[in-house]
């Protein structure tokens, strides 16, 4: 059984599910920087376009200033994050947590360095 989120995990699950479903997408992320500004995205697949949630999330993280990450989610009823995805994550974020959830926001996975 994976780890419990702790409260401020939680909130990052919630912005996940919530941009996931506000545009009905296969699945949502969010990540958390050093100061606790929150990024949420939902994935991108247009024809010209295709990026992850957590692709996106990372993204914007990095194009407002993040200089690390504390903790990232993901909300999809799909596979685990591709090893990509979590890469991302680890360029800002060498020792954050990746919680892999599903829509209703039970933690399937705690991913950890």
């Amino acid at each position: 059984m994976p780890e419990a989120p702790g409260p401020e995990d939680v909130k990052i699950i919630t912005l996940a599910r919530s941009a996931r479903a506000r545009v009905a997408s296969a699945e949502g992320a969010a990540v958390r920087d050093e100061t606790g500004r929150t990024y949420a995205a939902a994935a991108v697949a247009l024809p010209s376009l295709q990026l992850s949630a957590l692709h996106l999330a990372v993204a914007m993280a990095a194009s407002s200033g993040a200089a690390a990450l504390e903790a990232a989610a993901v909300v999809s009823d799909g596979a685990p994050p591709d090893p990509a995805d979590i890469a991302a994550v680890r360029e800002l974020g060498p020792d954050a947590a990746v919680f892999y959830a599903e829509p209703d926001g039970t933690v399937r996975a705690v991913l950890r360095p």
